[in-house]
């Protein structure tokens, strides 16, 4: 067998060299083996585990059986690091993006309470209100890869509702606009889950139980993609640019 000594004017092998000295027996006999042979070393598991992150989102498409020239995340590099998404190139519209979800409860006496301005912490859908408001305005601060957005207006709208064998819920419904170069979907689903965790924060004292439901985008308009309605593209006419 033709042994290769290792060059001590070679960076390559005293590099290894290096690594050997410090390194535990077993790894010494493993990579030891390598330089004799003028090899590199077997890949560490860190360079494994970021080898299989590429293949994993290199063929991910493949696996899921989705076309190659399809959709995919745009948040998401060909490496699989997360990164904002270059809104450059966009031309500012109109747009407008509505968001809803219920708090609902499960003691009769939380509505009533409400209702008379009774809850101990205060007007609660008040400052549910206010609240929605503020965090549509800090969605970016929030949500990591969001972009900062200058807001046109934020609408928080809250409704009391109990029938005669519910035991009631406050239905929230946010709506944001804005002239800009990315749609505002975040602002307002940051707006409407906001004010329900604000009402959970104010009665909490008097339910226990109640729970946060149904938190989805029910309307975008604006944009290319255009106007969706309930996740559904709709062809009807949508903003002016």
């Amino acid at each position: 067998m033709k042994v290769r000594l290792a060059d001590p004017q070679s960076p390559r092998l005293d590099d290894h060299h290096k690594t050997l000295r410090g390194a535990p027996l077993a790894n010494q006999t493993i990579q030891g083996s390598y330089l004799l042979n003028g090899l590199m070393p077997l890949p560490t598991s860190s360079s494994r585990i970021h080898s299989q992150q590429l293949r994993y989102f290199s063929n991910a498409r493949r696996q899921l059986g989705l076309p190659e020239d399809g959709s995919k995340l745009t948040h998401v590099s060909e490496s699989g690091t997360a990164h904002m998404v270059s809104i450059s190139d966009k031309s500012p519209t109109k747009r407008l993006a509505k968001a809803v979800c219920s708090v609902r409860f499960a003691d009769k006496t939380a509505c009533r309470l409400i209702q008379e301005n009774q809850i101990q912490k205060g007007d609660v859908l008040g400052v549910a209100r206010i609240a929605g408001i503020m965090a549509a305005k800090k969605t970016s601060h929030l949500i990591p890869l969001c972009h900062p957005i200058s807001l046109s207006k934020v609408t928080v709208d809250l409704q009391v509702v109990q029938g005669l064998d519910d035991v009631g819920r406050v239905d929230i419904q946010a709506t944001v606009t804005c002239e800009g170069k990315t749609g505002v979907e975040m602002e307002a689903l940051t707006a409407a889950s906001t004010a329900a965790l604000t009402i959970y924060d104010m009665c909490k004292a008097v339910d226990k139980r109640m729970t946060i439901e149904g938190l989805k985008v029910v309307l975008k308009e604006g944009g290319k993609s255009g106007r969706w309605i309930d996740g559904m593209q709709d062809g009807s006419p949508t903003l002016e640019t």
